[in-house]
């Protein structure tokens, strides 16, 4: 079940305008909640954002990379405070890679929109222009955007002879691990 999952994920730019169910919003809240975090401290924060106005604000949060989500019915941003925890940047990976696991299981596109140590138009960090938008405390810091919503696209499955298999070792580096792969 696992492995059909990731085969089938990829990052989804075009949605339709369709809502996302407030069940499915549930659960992709509870994915959030159940990433694991380092030595359980879970210093991530979620802001499940559906306001049209508001995604389109979040939108400009860079130049590049981020305009898709002012079309996408739903945006997740995902903060942390890095008083918490010295690994909340790898907690916050953990947790849009669950969030975006779980989208897909519920038959959603998403796509990664990294915000941290990348800059708004203006020079000015994107984070800050996301914390305006979203009216975050001060001491929270933003890893992430995710749009998510039903795909207007489809993207078949990266084929298995693409996979980058030059990149998997055995033992040392430098030794092949040799798999097959489907």
């Amino acid at each position: 079940m696992f492995l059909p999952l990731i085969r089938a994920r990829r990052s989804i730019r075009r949605f339709t305008p369709q809502p996302v169910a407030p069940e499915a919003i549930a659960r992709l809240a509870e994915a959030a909640l159940r990433a694991p975090s380092s030595r359980g401290l879970n210093p991530w924060e979620f802001v499940f954002v559906e306001d049209a106005a508001r995604l389109q604000r979040l939108a400009q949060a860079k130049p590049h990379g981020a305009s898709f989500l002012a079309k996408a019915p739903l945006g997740v941003a995902v903060c942390a405070d890095p008083q918490r925890c010295d690994v909340w940047v790898e907690d916050c990976a953990i947790a849009v890679t669950y969030i975006q696991l779980a989208a897909q299981a519920e038959g959603l596109g998403s796509c990664w929109i990294q915000i941290r140590r990348r800059q708004h138009a203006g020079g000015a960090p994107a984070a800050d222009h996301v914390r305006t938008v979203l009216e975050l405390p001060g001491h929270l810091e933003v890893e992430a955007l995710i749009a998510i919503g039903h795909p207007a696209e489809h993207l078949p499955p990266h084929p298995p002879e693409r996979l980058p298999r030059n990149r998997l070792h055995r033992d040392v580096y430098g030794t092949p691990l040799t798999v097959d792969l489907e």
